[in-house]
This record gives C-alpha cells, structure tokens and sequence, in this order.
C-alpha cells in the first residue's frame, strides 16, 4: 500500500524545469530561482507610448515576456565582483545571456521588476526533466 502512494506521487510532480545557455547547454537556472512578477500593462507603459495613450489603447495585446528574471547566482561574475549593473555572461562560453541592474529594469510586458536579474528567453533553452 504504502508502495503504490509513493509511485502515485512520482507521476503526479511536475518535470524540473532547467534553462541552459543555447550556445554551450550550460545550466544557467532552474524553475526554483525564477523570480514571478505581474504582468503589467503591455506597450502604453513605457514613455514613448505615454505620450499619446488615447491612440494607443486601441492596441491593447497581451504579449508574453521575452525574459525571465531570476535570483542573483553564483555564475553572475559581474555581480560578484560588486558591479550595479552589467551584462551577464555565460561562464561557459561567455556569450551574453542578459543584464542585471539592482536598481531594477522593466520587462517587456511593462512591469518593473527591483532588482532585475534579467535572463533573455532567446539565448536560453528550456529543459525538462
């Protein structure tokens, strides 16, 4: 009995979800060190588009982030070594995979996210496990 509830709860957990570099399939984060915000409220809220929100409101779309943002890690060199804002390079192979800034950054769905440890979804592979 107590041998069926653990294969149960083996097939009922989720996969481990693992982000590598695209360039040398370093892990670089896990499910665990994302960091969640709010969805803001798309393009009307960076400045250019500020300007003339009437015309823009129209153009309301829900557009998913092109980033994930996640918890300072001991791979970030840059942050290491005491930079405020830098890029951050793959230690592998040293191809840039995002940019950090600790007095925060907005994401592409509009939120602000403080400190920003910013991941681009595009130098990253998605991995389950």
């Amino acid at each position: 009995m107590a041998e069926s509830n653990i294969s149960e709860l083996e097939t009922t957990t989720n996969p481990q979800v693992l982000y590598r570099c695209k360039k040398c399939r370093r892990i670089v984060a896990s499910k665990e060190n994302i960091v969640t915000h709010e969805r803001g409220e798309g393009e009307s809220s960076f400045k250019w588009k500020k300007r003339s929100s009437q015309a823009w409101e129209m153009e309301k779309q829900t557009i998913d982030c092109t980033s994930i943002f996640v918890e300072p890690m001991k791979w970030m060199q840059a942050v290491q070594e005491g930079h405020v804002e830098e890029k951050l390079l793959c230690m592998g192979c040293n191809a840039r995979l995002g940019y950090f800034n600790w007095a925060g950054m907005q994401c592409s769905c509009g939120a602000w996210v403080n400190p920003a440890f910013q991941l681009q979804k595009s130098k990253l592979d998605e991995c389950y496990m």
